[in-house]
């Protein structure tokens, strides 16, 4: 039996685990991908969608637009489609800064 390490990455999530990384139903990681071509996940034989570390990481770029900027969807579209690079940076440094708000948070009350 080979070695599998515990830490590998998963190549492929589900809809319900999607949704669950951003706290969102599973409805609505349905309507965007009809809405935005850059959600193209695979489907089994059975239909079920499969989702690549990608299509996360647009779905990532999409909910920072639209929920924590307040983008229309129709806004959103047009931003990606003018300034797609730049809003993927200002979405990493959103999460980063998130990663280091939640870390001091624990630091903090730790210390309590």
């Amino acid at each position: 039996m080979p070695y599998k390490p515990k830490n590998i990455e998963k190549e492929f999530f589900s809809i319900g685990e999607v949704a669950e990384q951003f706290g969102v139903n599973t409805s609505l990681i349905r309507f965007w991908e009809k809405e935005f071509d850059m959600i193209k996940p695979m489907k089994n034989k059975r239909g079920k969608r499969m989702f690549r570390k990608r299509d996360v990481e647009n779905i990532h770029v999409i909910f920072h637009l639209v929920k924590e900027r307040g983008f229309t969807l129709e806004g959103a579209r047009k931003k990606l489609k003018t300034d797609k690079d730049e809003t993927v940076k200002q979405a990493e440094v959103v999460q980063r800064l998130k990663n280091v708000r939640s870390f001091l948070v624990d630091i903090q009350s730790r210390l309590e």
